[in-house]
């Protein structure tokens, strides 16, 4: 069996539709496109994919499922999630969302399962995780969205019925570090859990791709949230061209490379096969303890608050 990536590759931007690539990112993807994608991250290594039901309402698992078929089962790590919004489009069952979740990615198991947000609270939504795990539906499940409260008592849950907790995705980036203050990685590092980070590019906004004078599309949901901070990151995107020139790579890595330093697994959505990869040259960058400092006083100081509208305070 294959060796999971250090990496995950998002799939949020792949599919059309609510909550999809062309409404969010302003991205207009072919099936073509992505599998040259696929393909290509594949080659690399990058073998963990992130999706969810939600995304594009079904469209991003139903194209990374197309993809998925192509290659043997045990080469690749599928990380899917449930969100508690959509329960009642299913009769308001984890199981059947699952089961369309597997039908839509071609698969009869799912590597890792995530409770999306602890929307209608953790005790609701937590134990309808431990039959999917015995029935050996998914191998292993995680909690998105969640603070350090609710991980405690999502975690207690699920050893009460003989399960543990696997892994924690919340949004972290260089200018979010709201679950790094709250205390969530030092927790995760301490119980053996893995802590996912999303939004670690901010949505390109740290990617050295786009800046005040070329800004984010405009007619969309990343646009309208990062355009108008631009003037402020820009700060950290000059900041980080001599430490990107200085390991031979371009800015782009520089945010991946500071999350796998700080210990987590950072997402990085894709939709080409050159940030395929660029996602697998993060991987052998390795940054000092000083340029993580650097990063983080500017970023610190930049006072920006990214948080999506769906999110929580952590602390």
């Amino acid at each position: 069996m294959a060796t999971e990536s250090g990496i995950a590759l998002g799939t949020w931007s792949w599919g059309t539709g609510a909550n999809g690539g062309d409404k969010v990112f302003g991205n207009h993807k072919s099936e073509a496109e992505l599998k040259a994608v696929f393909d290509e991250a594949m080659a690399q290594g990058l073998n963990l994919w992130d999706t969810a039901a939600f995304y594009g309402m079904g469209a991003s698992e139903t194209m990374l499922g197309t993809f998925v078929r192509t290659v043997p089962r045990d080469s690749i790590f599928i990380s899917t999630k449930f969100t508690p919004q959509l329960a009642p489009t299913y009769h308001n069952s984890m199981a059947e969302m699952l089961d369309s979740s597997l039908e839509r990615l071609g698969v009869d198991y799912v590597d890792l399962y995530w409770i999306h947000n602890p929307s209608d609270g953790v005790e609701r939504w937590t134990c309808d995780l431990i039959p999917l795990l015995e029935a050996g539906k998914v191998r292993a499940v995680g909690v998105s969205n969640h603070n350090l409260a609710q991980i405690e008592r999502a975690q207690q849950i699920l050893a009460e019925g003989g399960q543990r907790l696997s892994a924690v995705q919340n949004h972290y980036s260089l200018i979010y570090r709201s679950s790094e203050k709250a205390g969530i990685l030092d927790w995760c590092r301490a119980h053996d859990v893995r802590f996912f980070a999303y939004m670690t590019l901010e949505q390109g906004a740290l990617s050295g791709k786009y800046s005040t004078a070329h800004p984010l599309p405009a007619d969309s949901q990343r646009g309208r949230t990062y355009n108008p901070l631009m003037g402020t990151i820009d700060e950290l995107v000059d900041a980080m061209g001599p430490i990107a020139a200085a390991h031979g790579v371009d800015v782009a890595q520089i945010p991946v490379a500071w999350a796998i330093a700080k210990g987590t697994t950072p997402i990085v959505g894709v939709t080409s096969p050159g940030q395929a990869d660029d996602a697998a040259a993060a991987l052998h960058c390795e940054l000092s303890a000083e340029e993580v400092s650097q990063l983080e006083t500017i970023a610190s100081r930049l006072d920006v608050d990214t948080r999506g509208h769906w999110e929580k305070p952590m602390a």
